[in-house]
């Protein structure tokens, strides 16, 4: 059993989630900017779908790519040399987090990003909180990727792509650009083979809490909004 939260209520301990399914933690409480900032904070996210309730999870392990231990393929390098493309970050944000949900994945039917999931998160955009790296081709958006930023901590929600490489490519930008900030850890949430290509690797739960206690609340967190690329990265 998990706890009902709500809305006052605090989140349990990590300690008290569930092994099977890995990080269930809780459910109930509300999609509020306070209360999706108090959850990332504690590196715990909501994840559901629109016949769920509100579902808060926290797996062990946690899968996290390190900026320095990023990983870039010979093909991926080939795409990222070609420059028919334009990157640019936090441009189109309601519409990255739409095809994000628009997107087909692999074993599962519908998605959890839901117009309750997309507002809340644009709450947040607006907040200079949640951004946007978008990925254009030929005048039109072919991929890209949202997530959360709180101190030096980046917690990547999820990525699309209309065209060959285009999520990637947004990526790649975002994670170069996250490490001239000093940014300390992306979170990847849980274990994919795709995000392992990267260099994302698994880390206890309870090494990825610590870490977040010192990069969330580090004294030199990134205040641009919206943010923007270094002029040698941008489009």
């Amino acid at each position: 059993m998990i706890p009902w939260l709500n809305p006052q209520d605090s989140f349990p301990p990590l300690t008290a989630a569930l092994k099977n399914p890995s990080g269930l933690l809780a459910a109930g409480a509300d999609l509020s900017p306070e209360r999706l900032i108090q959850a990332y904070k504690l590196g715990i996210f909501p994840w559901f779908s629109a016949a769920e309730p509100i579902l808060w999870w926290s797996p062990d392990p946690r899968m996290v790519l390190f900026p320095s231990e990023l990983k870039v393929s010979r093909s991926l390098q080939k795409s990222l040399r070609d420059r028919s493309y334009r990157v640019r970050i936090d441009s189109s944000f309601r519409a990255v987090m739409s095809a994000c949900a628009q997107a087909p994945r692999d074993g599962q039917n519908g998605t959890w990003i839901s117009n309750e999931m997309i507002d809340a998160f644009c709450v947040l955009h607006n907040r200079g909180i949640a951004h946007s790296v978008e990925t254009w081709i030929g005048g039109e958006l072919a991929g890209g990727l949202y997530g959360i930023a709180l101190g030096q901590a980046f917690y990547g929600e999820s990525m699309f792509a209309r065209a060959t490489d285009a999520s990637k490519i947004a990526f790649v930008h975002l994670v170069r650009q996250l490490q001239r900030w000093k940014f300390g850890v992306i979170d990847c949430q849980m274990r994919t083979d795709h995000l392992a290509r990267f260099g994302a690797r698994e880390i206890p739960r309870s090494e990825f809490s610590a870490l977040l206690a010192k990069l969330v609340n580090c004294n030199n967190p990134v205040t641009i909004s919206p943010w923007k690329f270094d002029n040698d990265l941008h489009e």
